[in-house]
């Protein structure tokens, strides 16, 4: 099949891969394991949480409303008291998306399972993931701009002067760039050293290790969806 090059700059490979074939283009078959992994873990917790609620909640569903209740305070605190009730479940997607797939790949021995190519990992381990998600985001602020203030949404590139026309064009580029490669950066490198300890040193010292990266990739998932409610924040605020 002849390449097309749009679709060789739009992949970016970083170690081996299992490839599979669909409609005769190849995906990241390990990323959608793991994936679905990360997808069937919210769904038991969520029907786990919501399946016999109860006026005074506790076990499951009590967690899961301290979640949401967690979620909501940052959509308003990022987005403001008017509009963030109707991105709370975006935040919260993306919030819960990331924090359980970095938690997966530092909790859930991935590798001690074999693949006919490369290694099982994290989601968020593949930049194409983080640039995925990340892409999500800047459709997001766009369609929250435009669908407030219409075409005027763009007057704001030539706010507070014409000059600035460039910067301001530049800035919405670079935060899909800065959002997919922090994310992405921070949990290969935590993956990568933690594989590095255990093979030279299998007992106790990758233990610190391992639950610091439990910490950061949870600290990582917060600033994701942070920096997610403040762009659609900033898209909805009215430039003077």
């Amino acid at each position: 099949m002849q390449s097309i090059p749009l679709l060789e700059i739009s992949e970016v490979s970083v170690g081996q891969h299992y490839y599979w074939q669909l409609g005769g283009y190849e995906v990241h078959g390990q990323v959608l394991i793991t994936s679905w992994v990360v997808l069937g873990i919210l769904a038991i917790l969520s029907f786990l949480g919501n399946s016999s609620l109860k006026a005074t909640p506790d076990g499951v569903q009590n967690f899961t409303e301290l979640v949401t209740e967690f979620i909501r305070d940052l959509a308003k605190t990022q987005i403001g008291e008017e509009e963030y009730l109707k991105w709370v479940p975006f935040l919260g997607t993306i919030f819960l998306f990331i924090f359980v797939s970095n938690w997966s790949g530092a909790l859930i021995p991935y590798r001690l399972i074999e693949i006919p190519n490369g290694e099982l990992a994290a989601p968020t381990n593949d930049i194409n993931t983080t640039v995925a998600l990340a892409l999500l985001t800047s459709i997001s602020y766009f369609y929250a701009g435009l669908r407030k203030k219409g075409l005027g949404y763009f007057s704001r590139y030539v706010e507070p002067a014409a000059f600035l026309l460039p910067i301001n064009v530049l800035e919405d580029f670079t935060k899909p760039l800065s959002l997919s490669f922090r994310l992405f950066g921070n949990i290969l490198a935590d993956e990568l050293v933690v594989g590095v300890l255990v093979a030279l040193v299998p007992l106790i010292i990758p233990i610190p290790i391992m639950l610091l990266g439990v910490f950061t990739s949870a600290i990582q998932a917060l600033v994701f969806a942070t920096l997610a409610g403040a762009y659609i924040g900033e898209a909805l605020a009215d430039h003077h």
